[in-house]
């Protein structure tokens, strides 16, 4: 499978997400620079985290509008599958490919830490190789994750099982000491109406493989590409 990972000015966590993409999970990584204007033969695309165009104005509102993001908007309406991890889930609600908005952190500080997750549906392309309900541990580093919505799509979201992620404690329970940033409803992750583009704050990439003593990421990469090879008309089943 061939795996865009887009590259804006700033982004920081683009060769992480090759090197697992490439080096762990065994598939072709493509680092496409922000100013092309096509995404041809790309099976699916990552927007990676960092600090695009450094944070100003607002964390993502000038990526949205780097030349590449009409193809991926473009692609993802298609039907492609889009993964935006940090810095990549802001740029994906600021390009309107998924509901809501990133507050500053309810502290006010730039977060570094482990934290648990629950998988609150695992019936999605980023998550089947997840069980529902099951907790991994994922860091995070970010200073704007304070995920916020309006009471409709909140709503809306928790009726179309559009929340893939919540911030919980190491046993599972959703609670307010639980949630790092203080985003909406503990959220640490959504999907679109689709299901085909998924945003979330913490970094997969960075605990992929044992070394780090922790793989929980490689469940988000393996079902993504898992979900690729099922759809993809070459495979023999």
């Amino acid at each position: 499978m061939n795996i865009g990972i887009i590259v804006f000015p700033g982004s920081n966590c683009d060769r992480d997400c090759a090197y697992v993409v490439s080096e762990v999970m065994g598939h072709s990584a493509h680092l496409l620079w922000h100013q092309e204007h096509s995404i041809q033969r790309m099976d699916a695309i990552i927007l990676p985290g960092g600090f695009s165009y450094g944070d100003y104005l607002r964390t993502g509102s000038i990526a949205r509008f780097s030349p590449i993001m009409e193809a991926v908007i473009e692609f993802a309406n298609q039907g492609g599958l889009v993964l935006g991890i940090c810095n990549g889930f802001q740029i994906l609600l600021e390009a309107g490919l998924l509901p809501g908005a990133m507050l500053r952190n309810i502290g006010l500080s730039f977060i570094c830490e482990d934290t648990y997750v629950r998988v609150e549906n695992a019936d999605t392309p980023f998550t089947n190789s997840c069980e529902a309900g099951q907790i991994i541990k994922l860091p995070i580093a970010h200073a704007e994750g304070n995920y916020y919505t309006d009471p409709v799509t909140l709503s809306a979201l928790q009726a179309n099982a559009q929340i893939v992620f919540r911030y919980c404690d190491k046993d599972g329970n959703v609670t307010k000491t639980s949630n790092p940033n203080g985003s909406i409803d503990n959220i640490a992750g959504i999907r679109n109406a689709k299901g085909n583009v998924l945003g979330l704050m913490p970094h997969p990439e960075r605990c992929s493989e044992d070394i780090f003593s922790n793989e929980d990421g490689h469940l988000i990469f393996s079902s993504m590409l898992t979900s690729l090879i099922r759809r993809s008309p070459l495979t023999v089943l």
